[in-house]
Formats: C-alpha cells, structure tokens, sequence
C-alpha cells in the first residue's frame, strides 16, 4: 500500500462505529498487513502482549482500554517486558474518544480525538515499511488531500468517460486546477466567506448530484465575469457572492464534468479539509500523480525533499545571496543594493514538473528578502521580487497547470506571512493573467524564447494563465539586466529505456554525433543549457551517477567543454529517493556548470565542502582529460569479452538436483554437462550447470533421454522467437554465443553491490562457462 492508501484506509477507520475488540486488527489492516498475519495475531500465534492488547514483533505494542484509561494503558505499554522483547517500535492506547501513541525510538508522540487520528497517520508510516523523511510525515495535510482529490478524479471519469479521453483531459486537469484554487481560497479568506465555496454547493446541489456540474459551473463563470459586468451576466444571487478571480484560471469554457451521489459525497470530504495547511512545494508534486495512470501507483510518494532541493539551489546562487546579506550587516545602501539585485535574479526550470524547485527558491529568495526589509525597518514593505521570474517548462499540462498554482499559493503565503493577512488579501484578486509556465517539450523549444536574458518580449508567454504556448501572446520580464540561473531534476530515462520521441530529442541536440544513442535523458538537458550558457549565468541539474562514468564521459563531455563550459561545483554520488518502500532509489549526482573561469571549485560529499581548482568529468580533482575507449586492449593483455549467451529459454541450464537426473538418464552426458558461473553463482554461491555441445553433436543431444527433451525446448523457444531467435533453431543444442578459455579464464561480474570497498573478480579454470548475466 502506498500513503494514500493507507490514508483512505485511516479515514475509513475513524469514521466507523468504536469496536474496542476489533479496532487493534482493523488498525494493522489499515496499514498494509495481510490477513494471514492478521489470523495469526488474532489466534495468539505471533501475538505476544502481555497486557491483553495486540503486539506485533519490530512494529507495535497496541491495545483499547476504558474511557479515562488512556495514561495508565499508555503507561502500561511502555513499561510492558514484552514491548522490549519484540523490539516495538511504536506504542498506543485508545478508549475511542480519544488516543495517544509514542514513537518509542524518538520519543515523539502523538495525542488527539480518536476521530482525528487520520490527521497523525504519517507518524505511524513505518507500520508500513515507509521511511520518510521528516518533512513528509510533517505533511500529513498533503497526502491525505491528495488522496481525496483522487478518490473524486476516479470518480468523476468514472461517471463521466468522454472526460478521461484524450480530446478532453486537458479540460478534466484545467478543472481539478479550479477545485484546488477554490478549496484554498475558502480556507484563507479570499473568499468573502469561510467555507463559501463547499457551502454553496452543500446547499445549492441536489443531493443525488443531478445538478451538482451545473451550480460549479455557474461558481466559475461568476469568477471569470468583472464585478462592473454582473448585473448583465444575469448571475444567480448565491453565485454573485464569489468575487472576481480570472488571471485565465476560469476563462474559457465552464463546463464541468457530471456529479454522482458519490462524486459529491467526496467533494464534500475535500472541502472539509483545512486548506491553510497546504504546503505548495510538496502537495504539487504529489497532485500530478492524480492525473497520471502510470504514477497512481506511488500516489503521495512523488515528491522531492526541501533539504535535496537546496543542494542544487543554495551553491548555484543562495549561497551567494547569504554571503552578501551577511557582509551587508545593516548597512542600508549595501541592503538596497542586495534587493534590487534579487528583484533581477530569474530562475529557470527547464523540466519544471509540478514547480518544486521553483516554489523553493521562490520561497527562500522571499525569506531573503524580508531580512533586507527588516534590517532597514521596512517590514512591510511588498515584495520586489516578480512571480513571472521564476519560469519553466513541462512536458504534462497538468503539471504544468499545477506548477502556475503552486506558486500562485507559494507567493500568497508569503505575503500573509511576511505583510499579513490584510495586506495580502488586497493585492491577491484579480490574479494576473501573466503565464510564466510553458507546456511543451524543452529540448525542442528555444530557451531564450521562455527565459530571455533581458526584458525583450517572450514568445512563450500568455495572457491567459492556462493557455497552450501556441496561443501566447509576449509579455515582457518585470526587471531586465539580471541574472538567471537554470536548475531542474530532468527526466533520467536511460538508453534503453527511452521512446522513439525521446531519441529523436536527443538526436537534435546531438547533432553530427553518432554515439549518443546510449546517453541518458538527462544528457540532452546538460548540453542544451551549455549552448544557452552565454547568454545565462550559471546551470545546476540534479542527474544520474553514469554522466560521469564509464561511456557516458566521452561523448557528453567534449561536447561540454566545446561550448565553454566547466564543472564549477558537484555533489558526490548519492541516494535520491522518495521512500525508502517503494523506491530504493537512483544514484544521483548534481552538476553545476558555468562559462571557464578562474574561479574556486567545490565538491560537496554529505555535509563536507572541498575547495579545488578544477573538477574533472570523473568529479575528482583535476584536468579535464576524458578517457576514450579503444578497440583492442593496450600491450599484450588479452581482450575483455562478454560472457556466453544462450537466447534458449533456460532449457540449455540445469539446476544440481537436474544435472544428477540428467546423469542417471544418460551417463554419458557427463562429457556434455559444465559448470556455469554468472554474477548470481560467482557472487551469491549458487550452483549451476549448463549442456554444452559441439557443432557435430546434434543428433547425440537428440538422441540421449537426459537432454533431448532440453533440445525439443530449446527449437520451439527460438521457433516462436524473433528474427534472431528463428536464425538459431538449427543449433537448439547450442548456446548462441560461445567463448571458452584456453587455459583459465578471469570472470569480472557485469552487477556487483556499489556498497563493496573491492571490484569481485575470480579466476576459474577453462571448463567453467562464464554467461552473460
């Protein structure tokens, strides 16, 4: 079970009738166990608490009590012997009014109604095997939103199918866009009214949901019609009441997709939801998943940590800033000075996703900015510093649609909480109708045009906030003359892995070379901000640990440094991953890249800073020398080869217990059966053998019992194959691939753990048969 999951499940929980009994299991159940450990529990067999609650070895010593008992219950737990035995990681007590657990390795805990307990349900995600970082078990608001806007999204196409088509899922996202601005917008005044929006349809909808898409779509036209053209839009009065929003975000069509009973009913439990607590940073790029078939699995699990993305952010311009701010003391002139350069600085994300790494650095450059304001007694002061500055580009509209929110929301909590309340709420409405997002594919559109050096007209940009880059008409950048900084988490996707659309990406950037074709994704997006990188600043992107390995330096990297550039900071490889349950997680690096100069050069390893004078492409210390690979081996050494083959469908391989089988059958294949040694038997010590015929021996593997019906396999597998395959079935007692030593041979494993301190290599004699894998 993902958290979103486990988040409905939760709900599901706190909102039945208290069963004392029941409730323990019910609980378990809710995180991901199965009914089996479930049955064992409940018949004594695994359960060991020595309270008469419900212990569950390495997980949680539970158990209800009577009301008023919770203390004593919860005393009880901790003290209990069993607990310590079964190394318990969690305790909790309930007496179905209220609850109360304790995270006995931290000492965190919780204390709540028992109906809220839902709320806390990110303290308690490693019941599922979920490590997460603190900041998303902090966010319990986001998942448990997320989970409910899916809920109606399935919903809703479910009921309404022509919606979930490619014809109209642009209008299905641009409308989950609009709830989500609506939901917010009723928890933080912008409404005129608390609760307005949930309200209005509480009381205007029918309770079957028949007219439910009518009365949104009237909330939408109110908000995309001026107060000075009400009275002829013929508005209904309740619909009147919803103040003036547009900025694009409800222009265009009001259709809304049709609503049943149930639909409504989880409308409804969205709305209930205190939207305040939003955190844009993390919710956008768990939201983008609702609309993505592929990434539901993972629902509330696609984020990417803050303490991640300022490894990128703070050493390609934060850091910077925080050093000017620091020597600026609270000289007024030297702030002023600091403020208008930030007001110029442009961030750029040419792979922007839901916004995450723009919502970021939105948010810090605003933190920066509020401490200038206050070192020369200015606090309230507004902002200098334009949303329209932080851009970026995405593949998927309704990320992109997202990521526009998000920092719409991002720029309004800033204002509340750097200005006020009052002062937020004046300047918010109307939204401006500027668009600084671009759906479309980067590595085809012209960087320049999106994100322009100085204040020229952008090509890319809308009057309408949600319309596509072909319908944009220009803007021009508030501030000219700044900085701009490129920085992203682009789309790994290595070779093999890519589409025929991906490869041709590549191919346009690559243009004239012929071995790009096995570069990462990632690659194309390195290459393209060095060919901008003299009109741009500075460039940092988060990618795979191959770009600075084996084949991928030389090819990626003289095309680097044939446009001027150099590695002006990296961090080390390191684990980027989500959750610890359902992504163990890509070794990544992060790259930062300037125009030559002599300027130090940092490599960061964890919490560890090293100043250098040149980083070469291998991330060490030193030149930029590239190793180039050769054809033939240097001296006499021999050649290193790719192991043995077969393309057979495992007939040609024998387990021990098949060999000895074999054998009994026909002793005479014991000339005819080797040992076989791949990276699973060298490494793991499994034992393995495998049929290994000469060119003449067909008709003697066909004819002996222990391996003609091997070879029977073998002809129909390559038979019912591919063009490759079929070429084979002449040979069915063959491996397609041969090569056997003379003497002795060294087997180096292709997959070997990146945790061995050593390369695992073996000497083994001619006889063994090396594979492949």
């Amino acid at each position: 079970m993902n958290a979103v999951e486990i988040e409905q499940a939760v709900s599901e929980l706190a909102e039945q009738p208290f069963d004392a009994v029941e409730f323990p299991y019910a609980f378990l159940m809710a995180f991901g166990n199965k009914d089996t450990t479930i049955k064992r529990l409940r018949t004594g067999a695994s359960n060991k608490s020595d309270i008469g609650g419900v212990l569950q070895t390495n997980n949680i010593h539970l158990a209800t009590c009577a009301p008023g008992d919770i203390a004593a219950t919860l005393t009880a737990l901790r003290d209990s012997p069993a607990t310590t035995r079964a190394k318990a990681k969690f305790i909790l007590a309930t007496d179905g009014i209220d609850l109360e657990a304790e995270d006995i390795t931290t000492g965190e805990t919780i204390a709540c109604r028992y109906t809220d307990f839902p709320d806390h349900f990110g303290f308690f995600l490693p019941l599922a095997g979920i490590s997460t970082v603190k900041q998303i078990r902090e966010s319990a608001f986001d998942i448990r939103a997320t989970s409910r806007l899916n809920r109606l999204y399935v919903e809703l196409i479910k009921d309404n199918p022509d919606w979930g088509s490619a014809e109209k899922r642009h209008d299905m996202n641009h409308f989950m866009a609009r709830l989500i601005f609506c939901f917010f917008a009723e928890d933080t005044d912008i409404f005129v009214s608390d609760n307005l929006f949930t309200a209005t349809i509480d009381q205007m909808a029918n309770r079957d949901g028949s007219n439910t898409h009518e009365v949104i779509g009237e909330i939408f036209r109110a908000m995309n019609t001026p107060i000075a053209k009400r009275a002829e839009a013929r508005l209904p009065r309740w619909a009147d009441a919803f103040p003036y929003v547009n900025g694009g975000l409800f222009s265009g069509s009001t259709d809304v997709p049709r609503f049943s009973k149930i639909a409504q009913r989880y409308l409804s439990h969205i709305g209930s939801l205190d939207w305040t607590q939003i955190n844009p940073d993390i919710f956008g790029s768990m939201i983008q998943a609702v609309a993505d078939e592929e990434e539901r699995s993972v629902l509330g699990m696609h984020y990417t940590s803050v303490p991640n993305i300022l490894k990128v952010l703070n050493p390609l311009f934060l850091d910077d800033l925080r050093a000017e701010l620091e020597a600026a003391g609270d000289n007024a002139r030297k702030l002023a000075n600091l403020r208008a350069r930030m007001a110029k600085i442009r961030v750029f994300d040419p792979a922007c996703g839901s916004g995450n790494f723009l919502v970021i650095a939105y948010k810090e450059m605003r933190a920066l900015e509020y401490e200038i304001n206050k070192r020369r007694g200015e606090p309230q002061r507004r902002t200098d510093i334009p949303l329209t500055n932080y851009r970026g580009i995405e593949l998927r509209d309704f990320s992109a649609e997202i990521a526009r929110l998000a920092l719409i929301i991002a720029e309004y909590q800033c204002d509340v909480t750097y200005r006020g309340q009052k002062e937020a709420l004046a300047e918010f409405l109307p939204l401006d109708a500027q668009n600084w997002i671009t759906c479309g594919n980067a590595l085809r559109l012209d960087w320049l045009s999106v994100c322009p050096p100085t204040g020229t007209g952008v090509k890319f940009q809308a009057d309408d906030l949600f319309m596509a880059p072909l319908d944009q008409a220009q803007i021009d950048f508030a501030n000219e003359g700044g900085e701009t900084y490129i920085c992203g988490n682009p789309p790994y996707v290595g070779g093999k892995k890519q589409s025929s659309e991906q490869k041709e990406d590549l191919a346009l950037i690559f243009e004239g070379s012929k071995k790009y074709k096995n570069l990462d994704y990632v690659c194309g997006f390195i290459l393209k901000a060095c060919d901008y990188i003299s009109a741009l600043d500075r460039v940092a992107f988060v990618a795979t640990n191959s770009i600075n390995e084996g084949t991928h330096v030389p090819v990626l990297w003289p095309e680097v440094y044939r446009t001027g550039c150099e590695i002006n900071f990296a961090y080390l490889p390191f684990k980027w991953s989500n959750n610890a349950a359902h992504n163990a997680g890509v070794t990544v690096t992060i790259i930062g890249l300037n125009k030559r100069s002599a300027a130090p050069k940092f490599i960061f390893q964890g919490d560890t800073k090293k100043e250098v004078s040149n980083i070469s492409p291998y991330l060490v210390e030193g030149s930029d020398l590239v190793v180039h690979p050769r054809a033939t081996p240097a001296g006499r050494l021999s050649r290193m080869i790719t192991g043995n083959a077969a393309y057979d469908g495992g007939h040609l391989f024998l387990s021990t217990s098949e060999r000895n089988s074999a054998l009994e059958k026909s002793p005479e294949l014991v000339d005819f059966i080797r040992p076989v040694k791949g990276t699973s038997e060298f490494i793991d010590g499994v034992q393995r053998f495998c049929l290994w015929f000469e060119d003449g021996d067909l008709k003697l593997a066909e004819s002996l019992p222990g391996s003609a019906e091997r070879i029977s396999g073998v002809r129909k597998y390559r038979e019912g194959g591919g063009e490759v395959a079929r070429t084979l079935r002449k040979n069915p007692h063959q491996f397609r691939y041969r090569n056997l030593a003379q003497s002795s041979q060294i087997l180096v494993p292709q997959v070997s753990s990146e945790r061995r301190e050593y390369l695992p290599v073996g000497i083994l004699p001619s006889d063994v048969v090396i594979t492949h894998l």
